[in-house]
């Protein structure tokens, strides 16, 4: 009796230990002067599904059916069907539930041959709780999941949309498109674009060389590209922002900015908190904020304050060779310490009465001019500095 429970349990356990397949079926044809295989399966749902493609594009798709069905279209680039039924033999298609978890591999089980393609198209719940994919070159895309999606592209492009969890997703180079996330998003290329429609959560994009775009982050956005430009449409939170020399553009930003450019101009349309910006030699203009420091190697400066608060920071804006304009709506309590140290030829103009603008230096030498003064009683310094450009402060409108 001991000896058969004894049977009895270790059969139990080699069927826990058996991959899960529900079902899977191939077949061969000739395409034209090719060959194609295609796999095709079904499996039970599980909490994770993993997804390995060695060479191949992988598009998810979630849905409201309740298990995985899962379908592999393999090409090889050859008329001689022997060697088409090697190669397919040799990349190894299996699906397996294990524990918890569903995985779906294609794997090399001999040398790769140099004219082979996969694509890989997996149906999953929508209320998968993860869904990983990697990919040695291929592209990847995933939509209609309300969970956590992790993906990895060895370069080739990727594209997310309706993805209701935290999304990580990587290239070596390609581009990166994301869609609506209801989470935090980290997304990174060795140098393509990247476009992020909006984010619920944090916002992390990085690329070694192209453009980003950001439509929406609602808890913040950090940005950085070796050399292309950058559009950040709205931000909740702090946005960050970092461009070996491309251009910035900043839209609705609620709360402080921190921007750097090697070269480009940076451009924000309105800010709720301090502004900090850099630029190697580009124009800066901010036409609504209320704090700034600001700093170019060599263009105009141009700057709005609208924030009446007393108890926020100084501000700065400083260039050696442009022209900085700044307007002030009518209420904002500001002390006004303003330089042009090469006066010849500039000048400084001022629409308030409350600045007075004073001169330094004989007729031959340098002559440097300075405003200085308390509007509206007074409040939070902005120093204005520049070598050569005219200095002019006006009155605005909210």
């Amino acid at each position: 009796m001991k000896r058969n429970r004894t049977i009895a349990s270790l059969a139990l356990a080699l069927v826990s230990l058996t991959p899960l397949v529900m079902s899977q079926e191939s077949r061969v044809m000739r395409e034209g002067g090719n060959w194609v295989e295609e796999v095709s399966g079904s499996l039970s749902a599980a909490k994770v599904v993993r997804i390995k493609a060695e060479p191949g594009a992988v598009r998810v798709l979630g849905d409201s059916q309740s298990g995985i069905s899962y379908s592999v279209r393999s090409q090889a680039f050859t008329s001689d069907e022997k060697n088409a039924r090697r190669q397919f033999e040799m990349y190894k298609i299996s699906a397996a539930v294990r524990g918890e978890t569903v995985w779906i591999t294609g794997e090399w089980q001999g040398g790769r041959p140099r004219k082979f393609s996969s694509e890989f198209t997996i149906h999953v719940p929508r209320n998968t709780e993860w869904v990983k994919v990697e990919t040695d070159g291929g592209s990847v895309s995933a939509t209609g999941l309300a969970g956590r999606l992790d993906s990895e592209s060895g370069g080739g492009t990727i594209h997310l949309d309706d993805i209701g969890g935290p999304v990580n997703a990587e290239t070596g180079g390609g581009t990166i498109e994301v869609g609506n996330v209801g989470g935090d998003l980290v997304v990174r290329t060795g140098g393509g674009s990247i476009h992020v429609g909006s984010a619920k959560g944090k916002v992390v994009a990085e690329t070694g060389g192209g453009s980003v775009t950001v439509a929406s982050g609602l808890q913040g956005v950090v940005i950085e590209t070796g050399a292309g430009s950058v559009q950040l449409k709205k931000c909740v939170g702090k946005a960050k922002v970092s461009s070996g020399g491309g251009s910035v553009e900043l839209g609705d930003i609620n709360g402080p900015v921190e921007v750097e450019t090697g070269a480009g101009s940076i451009r924000v349309a309105w800010a709720t908190g301090m502004v900090h910006a850099e630029t190697g030699g580009g124009s800066v203009e901010l036409s609504g904020v209320s704090s700034a420091h600001v700093e170019t190697g060599g263009g105009a400066i141009v700057a709005k304050f609208v924030d009446s608060n007393r108890d926020r920071p100084e501000s700065l804006l400083e260039t050696p060779v442009g022209d900085v304009v700044v307007y002030l709506i009518q209420d904002v309590p500001m002390t006004v310490r303003a330089v042009l140290e090469v006066a010849n030829g500039h000048t400084i103009t001022s629409d308030f009465a409350e600045l007075r603008v004073s001169s330094e230096g004989g007729e031959w030498g340098p002559r440097i001019q300075t405003a200085e003064g308390k509007l509206n009683g007074g409040g939070p310094t902005l120093k204005v500095r520049t070598t050569t450009g005219d200095v002019m402060f006006h009155r605005a409108q909210r």
